[in-house]
């Protein structure tokens, strides 16, 4: 197949990237490099420096005949997109509509689309939450990303393309970005490389559904496959405090750093997890990695990568 991928060289989609190529399929990226990176870009892989939001993104389409999209180029840091909701919303909702009028005026018949967990239910009723939970997103960034999952519920009703959105819980791994829309593995990966003590907001007791990329990567494969439409959580079903995190990336990566608490950060979700026996029962699909593995195959790849504090 000839597949599209947006946000093909950031830190998820260019590991999606590697695999399909590595499957046979033809890949075409498109990524405006504002948050990917050159350095993550397969070189088999066919790429265009373009923003979704241009109107020239349909020269992709009409010179690749583009059978799949798979959507992972976002504005994903939920702190600017509360700061610039309307920054956010140019890139994750008319970014989007943009790609999709492409797809259906070039005849794409599926679009995968990255969506988000914890930033889709806000405030869960119950832990872990599955597909039927109620939606409650308490940031632009997750209005964003919920908006978009009900174009592509448009666009397959009106239009016939159809898509599988899978909602992400906390992503990460190798090729994670330590600044802007980094998570915290990566932040601590690099403070504690670089001799420098993480802190940790409030008493670090928040959880959240941390993910290994390699993972989510296999439920990209997996919706290639899907000959319909749905929406599917991809996730562990686990909590994982921030003290556990920094507990294991301190035995791998600086023994002697001392645990450092700060202020609580405002408005903080304290609980997030998602359940994955749906895309399980779908696709059989299930997280392989477990936290302290996929803890430690991070560490090893920033060792191995010093980044710039």
């Amino acid at each position: 197949m000839n597949i599209l991928v947006t946000g093909g060289a950031g830190f998820i989609g260019s590991h999606v990237v590697d695999e399909y190529l590595r499957l046979g399929h033809r890949v075409i990226v498109v990524d405006d490099l504002s948050t990917g990176s050159r350095e993550n870009l397969n070189p088999k892989a066919k790429f265009y420096e373009v923003d979704i939001r241009k109107e020239h993104l349909a020269d992709v389409f009409r010179k690749e005949n583009i059978d799949v999209v798979n959507h992972h180029a976002a504005q994903m840091d939920v702190r600017k997109s509360v700061a610039e909701p309307a920054y956010d919303a140019s890139i994750n909702v008319l970014g989007g509509i943009n790609l999709f009028e492409s797809a259906r005026q070039h005849g794409v018949k599926k679009i995968i689309f990255a969506s988000t967990g914890g930033a889709v239910y806000g405030e869960q009723d119950y832990f872990p939450a599955d597909e039927s939970h109620p939606t409650r997103p308490l940031s632009p960034y997750g209005i964003t990303k919920l908006v978009t999952e009900k174009y592509l519920f448009y666009y397959q009703k009106v239009h016939s393309i159809d898509y599988v959105v899978l909602r992400y819980a906390n992503i990460y791994g190798p090729r994670q970005n330590p600044h802007g829309e980094a998570g915290v593995v990566a932040i601590f990966c690099s403070r504690m490389i670089h001799g420098k003590e993480p802190v940790i907001n409030g008493d670090g007791k928040q959880t959240r559904d941390y993910t290994y990329v390699g993972d989510v990567v296999k439920a990209n494969v997996a919706a290639l496959n899907d000959s319909g439409s749905d929406i599917f959580n991809v996730g562990t079903g686990i909590e994982t405090d921030v003290n556990t995190l920094f507990q294991h990336l301190r035995e791998y990566l600086s023994p002697a750093c001392k645990e450092q608490h700060g202020p609580a950060q405002q408005g903080e979700q304290l609980r997030s997890v998602i359940s994955f026996k749906k895309i399980q029962d779908a696709f059989g699909w299930k997280p392989t990695v477990d936290i302290a593995e996929g803890l430690r195959l991070t560490a090893e790849y920033f060792k191995n990568k010093v980044v710039p504090v």
